[in-house]
Parts: structure tokens; C-alpha cells; sequence
């Protein structure tokens, strides 16, 4: 099986966006999230979007200088087989309780091993 590795930036326009992360430059805490869950999960294909501009506005984002606090992630492992959506989810808590601990406000994470995605699970 070959193994794909995908990065998705959202492309929107907004001065937030603009002056910290265009579509070819990610972040240190995405670099993190990226080399933890690659290392870790060993996954076949990994999509990692950086929403924070989308949320930059809410009020519990008010007086945050953090500028990666959002995150929706897509990961396909052989790790997850076996394992439930919530120890999937626990799992990837777990290797990112640092960037979590450090201001990453939300994770929307869609596990699925490669049988799944044969199968549109």
C-alpha cells in the first residue's frame, strides 16, 4: 500500500490568514500535530486543515496571540483497527496533549483505518 501524506490549508482570505500561514507555510504547532501524528500512527493518508482564522473572531479567542488554536484532521492508520471512535479520538489527544496544553482549542478528527475507507464506512 503506498502511502499518501496531504496538507490542506484553507485558502480564504482574511488578514488573520494572510500575514501568518498561506498555503506553502505552516505553523509550528501544525509542523507538531504533523510529525507526532506521522510518527506515532504511521498513517496512509493525512489531511491536516488549520481553521484558527475561521475562529479568530469568537469571543473565547478574545486576547489569544496563539494563531493555531484550530485544527480539522483526517487521518487513515492501521493503528485504528480494532479500536473504537473514542479510543481513536483518546489516542490522538494523548499525542497531542502538548499542543493542546499550549492553545489548541479544537480538534475535529475523522479516524478511519483503510478497510473503512475501501468500504465507505
Amino acid at each position: 500500500m503506498r502511502s499518501t501524506l496531504l496538507r490542506y490549508h484553507s485558502t480564504k482570505s482574511s488578514p488573520f490568514l494572510q500575514d501568518f500561514i498561506t498555503s506553502t507555510k505552516k505553523g509550528p504547532v501544525e509542523t507538531s500535530i504533523e510529525s507526532k501524528l506521522t510518527e506515532a500512527l504511521n498513517p496512509s493518508t493525512l489531511h491536516i486543515v488549520n481553521e484558527s482564522h475561521m475562529h479568530s473572531h469568537h469571543a473565547a479567542m478574545e486576547g489569544n496571540t496563539n494563531r493555531e488554536t484550530h485544527f480539522r484532521i483526517t487521518l487513515v492508520s492501521e493503528e485504528f483497527v480494532g479500536k473504537s471512535l473514542m479510543q481513536r479520538h483518546r489516542m490522538i489527544y494523548k499525542l497531542l496533549q502538548d499542543e493542546i496544553d499550549q492553545g489548541v482549542h479544537a480538534l475535529a478528527l475523522r479516524t478511519k483505518t483503510q478497510t473503512e475507507i475501501e468500504k465507505k464506512v
